[in-house]
């Protein structure tokens, strides 16, 4: 037999920028041990989800979709959202899809947003209460970093306020500090599922004294490319004030995020925790904060002692009469911190507590700016750092704020502001922030903008820096916001070398 070359190389670069769960090197860029190190390569498929936004007529949505221009090559590509199909929690079609089932298939089809180049936004619009629920995918050269805002605007009722969310990515595991089943609040958990088959996920519920009886969050159906939403007071009948949810599948894979309403203090969007770990940061705490509670939760079987400090913008304080944190082992802890922020921007920083080992835990924030029957409310959930890159869209000529913060050394980075969706061009600046700040800038305009922006931060130099951005639009008199957190976006993955070359020798 001829010999034939089957090295796998190309194979296993494609498969990895597709999953980005594999990595890949340079051939021939080995170490002094001979292994070849590992190279980046930007993904070629990305996916997104976005929650329905509406529950409400007077709601009025924008979503931004956005893709940071990359030197790198690739095919053109494509980035799309359109409309899953509605459905009820307990997984039946929804109420609008059966009054209509034919146009709603073929509206279902087509994009509600579509992205035409890197680095220059698209936007599109949706009112009312039917606006459904987006699942999205983006390849070539519009697949690295490609991230969706969606701002709702709902000015009076139940659902007020100003809610954002940054469109997330599936997965299989989701925790969301934070939440609550207490009369006052009605909070949702909206499951989206972006594949072909059904997916089936469970909910479970922990509050102060442990987990929750419930035997209804178990088994939920998630039909293909629809959304459920699940009240989550219907799920058990103990009432808490602070309650964390943790989101798993058994089969298939979800996008998953939290709307919590409350009368006295509007509505927004929940989102994740990062993943449970030791050291947590919760950064972009607004100066004029009135309230700030944080609520934690350790999922293992050990107790967690943390040491609470606020990094503003001079350095690190340590909140007065909450210098540490106990968490048992499987309940939510929550603590007031109230005006924490004292009219200084600041982030949250938990650390093992001296001398304690570093327990995993998950965290959020929920922040109030007003008093009164002025009040609007936001939440911030722990975050990983900004990474390569992260990149947050919808920004605005006013009202957009990019907290920086260093937990550790002093950081560099580079944040780009995009041309506009309608005209403009993008502009570039560096910040350096020192460890144990946060630094609060209003990002610098694109010239001559028109329409919105998005805002991508990258990572020049020094030690880790976390990132939120904050857009606030008053409204008779209520200081509504939404604040996004801004994780590495995941656009590049490392692709390991093959180890050998694989091929059919001669007989």
């Amino acid at each position: 037999m001829k010999s034939t070359n089957l090295s796998l190389i190309a194979g296993t670069v494609a498969l990895a920028a597709v999953t980005g769960f594999a990595a890949l090197s340079a051939p021939g860029d080995a170490d002094a041990t001979g292994a070849t190190a590992a190279a980046r390569l930007p993904v070629e498929r990305s996916s997104l989800l976005c929650p329905a936004p509406g529950l409400s007529e007077l709601a009025e949505t924008t979503y931004t979709s956005f893709t940071p221009a990359s030197a790198g090559g690739g095919e053109a590509g494509t980035a799309e959202l359109k409309p899953s199909v509605p459905t009820n929690a307990d997984g039946s079609e929804g109420t609008t899809a059966k009054k209509d089932t034919k146009k709603k298939a073929a509206d279902s089809d087509k994009p509600v947003v579509s992205l035409k180049e890197p680095g220059k936004p698209a936007t599109a619009d949706a009112s009312g209460a039917d606006a459904p629920a987006l699942v999205g995918t983006a390849t070539g050269k519009l697949a690295p970093g490609w991230t969706t805002q969606q701002t709702t605007t709902v000015s009076t009722g139940a659902s007020r306020g100003l809610l954002g969310v940054s469109c997330t990515g599936p997965d299989t595991d989701f925790w969301f500090p934070a939440a609550s089943t207490a009369k006052s609040r009605e909070d949702y958990v909206h499951l989206t599922n972006p594949d072909d088959t059904a997916a089936v996920a469970d909910i479970e519920l922990y509050g102060p004294d442990g987990s929750l009886k419930s035997d209804v969050g178990e088994g939920i159906t998630v039909p293909a490319r629809s959304s459920v939403p699940v009240l989550i007071s219907t799920l058990t009948s103990e009432a808490a004030d602070d309650v964390t949810i943790h989101v798993t599948t058994r089969t298939g894979r979800v996008g998953a995020v939290v709307r919590a309403a409350d009368g006295a203090t509007g509505s927004d969007w929940l989102t994740a925790s990062v993943d449970p770990t030791g050291t947590l940061v919760l950064p972009g705490i607004p100066a004029d904060a009135t309230s700030v509670r944080l609520v934690a939760f350790a999922p293992g079987e050990e107790d967690a002692d943390l040491k609470l400090k606020l990094l503003g913008k001079t350095g690190a304080i340590t909140p007065a009469g909450h210098e540490d944190l106990h968490i048992k082992s499987n309940m939510t802890a929550g603590v007031d911190l109230k005006d924490i922020t004292r009219g200084e921007a600041g982030s949250l920083l938990l650390t093992p507590a001296q001398g304690g080992q570093a327990t995993p835990v998950v965290a959020a924030l929920r922040v109030v700016r007003g008093t009164g029957d002025k009040q609007e409310v936001a939440y911030i959930p722990a975050t990983g750092p900004v990474g390569a890159q992260a990149t947050v869209a919808g920004n605005r000529a006013k009202g957009s704020v990019l907290s920086l913060t260093a937990p550790g050394a002093t950081g560099t980075v580079k944040v780009t502001a995009s041309a506009g969706s309608g005209g403009g061009e993008r502009t570039v600046k560096t910040y350096t922030v020192k460890g144990g700040t946060t630094l609060a800038v209003t990002p610098q305009v694109p010239a001559g903008l028109k329409g919105s922006y998005a805002l991508t931060v990258e990572t020049e130099s020094g030690g880790p820096v976390h990132a939120a951005r904050t857009l606030a639009l008053p409204e008779d008199g209520i200081p509504m916001f939404t604040v996004q957190t801004l994780p590495d976006d995941g656009g590049t993955v490392e692709v390991p070398a093959a180890e050998q070359d694989l091929s059919v020798l001669d007989d």
